[in-house]
């Protein structure tokens, strides 16, 4: 059976601006009781994105927040699922469908307890890592080759991994994650205007300037 990205390429949507689309997507659980929390570091990069590029994200499509603008000259779709964190993929494959969004134009951004709190890693491709978000939007796309950011939010003392990353930032931490946010959101900028591969060898630790 083809894949999803192979039976959109089939049947392109004309429009009359040629220029690229990208769907830029930020992982994270709708609700107040979750605003702020280590899950929810994808919400607060769509925001910034948002804010830098005068982007309305609050149109209610795909089962999420939805925003369309320009990000140099690119178009992009600004999603911030509102499906919890474990449905994602329901929303991030309707709006691939609706707007026939290549497969290397996708970029998602999610919180990491593997990484140190604050630091940035890009892949285009593999495994989930035990993030359910991006196990379900590989799942619905029927493809490991789905380019992230991955940003730090520090890992668990305890066993409860889901109370960790339900939790907020402490004061020691927000200043650090804020300029987290800002770097991923120079990431999605950077990998927009000059492709992912080009990101990774800049943004990834230890790679780039």
């Amino acid at each position: 059976m083809p894949s999803i990205f192979q039976r959109f390429q089939k049947a392109p949507v004309p429009s009359a601006d040629a220029t690229p689309l990208f769907l830029v997507v930020g992982l994270g659980n709708p609700g107040r009781e979750y605003a702020g929390t280590r899950h929810n570091v994808g919400f607060q990069v769509i925001e910034q994105l948002a804010a830098r590029h005068g982007i309305a994200v609050a149109r209610r499509q795909f089962q999420g927040a939805v925003g369309v603008g320009r990000i140099g000259d690119a178009r992009v779709v600004l999603l911030r699922p509102l499906t919890f964190m474990n449905l994602s993929g329901t929303s991030v494959a309707a709006a691939v469908r609706y707007h026939h969004v290549e497969l290397s134009h996708i970029v998602v951004v999610m919180d990491d307890v593997n990484l140190p709190l604050g630091k940035l890693r890009l892949r285009s491709q593999g495994s989930a890592g035990g993030h359910n978000g991006l196990q379900n939007v590989m799942e619905r796309l029927d493809t490991q080759s789905v380019p992230r950011i991955r940003i730090g939010v520090g890992g668990s003392r305890s066993a409860d991994l889901v109370q960790h990353v339900l939790s907020r930032f402490r004061k020691e931490e927000q200043a650090e994650m804020d300029i987290a946010c800002e770097l991923a959101a120079d990431a999605v900028e950077f990998a927009i205007q000059h492709g992912f591969e080009l990101a990774m060898t800049r943004f990834n630790p230890g790679r780039g300037a």
